[in-house]
């Protein structure tokens, strides 16, 4: 067994050797640009694009045309929030979001406030979940967009994406989904679960860095969508730049495979989840699992360790990848955002960690994190004030 073994597979992914396979002959003699329509090194990379658009497009039960690449979900998630504000700007000018979700979700809505448009941002049950019922209350006559996650980023709850989707349609809401987490570990259906516009990314499913798409809705009602990005007309008027083959290429890879091997994979990372929880609680005392345990991505926990400080946590398991949160805020000293519209105490949110677990990991990695993290919390325990006076 290799180590430090690797348990923050919500921050990033390895790349999948199959995909990067797949992705090497575009970095050498497959260099040709997708938009060079008048030789075969352009005509053979713009096949490769096409079929990961529509590899991409299958997984998510779209079409080709409906996916829209990008660098990224942090583009996509500014593609979809500011694109459909900027358009709808003569009929409404209010948002629904929820205090759950991500940064680039949340400082993109701070911004449009900053435009003038005003913002409702829904906490969510002591769970993660979403209250339907205020959520269907908060939409007003003016609002223009919903933008939900389909999995959170911190504490993995799933979303109702289905049901918010139907009240969306319903009241001629756009609804947008960040589905960085889910994509790949959970099914999608973008056509009944009613979902307008979607974001994704790559690295989080076993693909590169630097590439993801926007899924964006064809047909009635239609999508009104303002291109942020000018120069060249590219992805259908709205993302120009020049593609990034490769990752294109691995991406499409990465999303096939996913599609391929979804439910054994949720299945064994379920159960290895659910060793490591078990293990874990006849291990330590006062273990607390933040947020829902039924609604909840198979690889995902997230834990709080009463008495115990995180970052030292961390510190003391040099031979296991863990996180304590959200890896675009790790550096951050506050609490995590997400913990605390979950009600959690700003003390209980700086003692807990985050693990994902993945694709790669076996029944030897799990059993040994195990051990190193209750061994870690206990001495913690030990050497604080409070386990001085035990």
């Amino acid at each position: 067994m290799e180590k430090p073994v690797y348990l923050d597979h919500h921050a990033t992914t390895p790349v999948d050797p199959r995909v990067l396979e797949a992705m090497l002959p575009y970095f050498g003699p497959k260099f040709g640009n997708a938009a060079s329509r008048t030789h075969r090194f352009g005509w053979e990379a713009e096949k490769a694009v096409e079929q990961a658009r529509e590899a991409v497009a299958q997984l998510i039960g779209a079409e080709a045309r409906e996916i829209v690449f990008t660098s990224g979900a942090t583009e996509s998630n500014n593609l979809a929030l500011k694109g459909v504000a900027e358009a709808c700007r003569g009929r409404g000018n209010h948002i629904v979001t929820m205090l759950t979700e991500h940064r680039a979700v949340l400082d993109v809505v701070r911004h449009l406030e900053r435009q003038g448009l005003t913002a409702t941002l829904l906490a969510p049950r002591p769970d993660g979940t979403i209250d339907l019922d205020e959520f269907r209350n908060a939409l007003r006559p003016e609002t223009v967009l919903a933008s939900v996650m389909h999995a959170n980023n911190e504490i993995g709850v799933l979303q109702p994406v289905a049901e918010i989707g139907a009240i969306c349609r319903e009241r001629g809401v756009v609804f947008h989904c960040d589905a960085a987490q889910a994509a790949g570990k959970v099914p999608i259906q973008v056509r009944d679960q009613k979902i307008d516009l979607m974001s994704l990314t790559a690295h989080k499913m076993y693909g590169p860095k630097g590439i993801g798409a926007l899924y964006l809705r064809r047909g009635r009602p239609r999508v009104e969508l303002v291109p942020q990005i000018d120069g060249g007309g590219h992805e259908f008027g709205y993302r120009s730049g020049t593609l990034n083959v490769p990752a294109i290429v691995g991406f499409g890879a990465a999303c096939r495979l996913c599609r391929a091997e979804m439910e054994s994979e949720a299945l064994r990372i379920r159960a290895l989840r659910d060793r490591l929880l078990a293990q874990l609680r006849s291990g330590v005392e006062d273990l607390i699992v933040n947020g829902s345990v039924e609604q909840r991505l198979g690889g995902n926990l997230n834990l709080s360790f009463p008495g115990v400080d995180a970052a030292a946590l961390l510190l003391s398991l040099p031979d296991v990848a863990l996180s304590t949160g959200s890896a675009c805020s790790s550096a951050a000293p506050e609490p995590s955002h997400v913990l605390r519209a979950l009600g959690v105490s700003a003390e209980a949110a700086r003692g807990s960690v985050r693990i994902g677990i993945g694709r790669f990991n076996t029944e030897e990695e799990i059993d040994f994190a195990a051990g190193r993290i209750a061994d870690a919390v206990r001495r913690l325990h030990q050497n604080s004030p409070a386990g001085a006076r035990r």
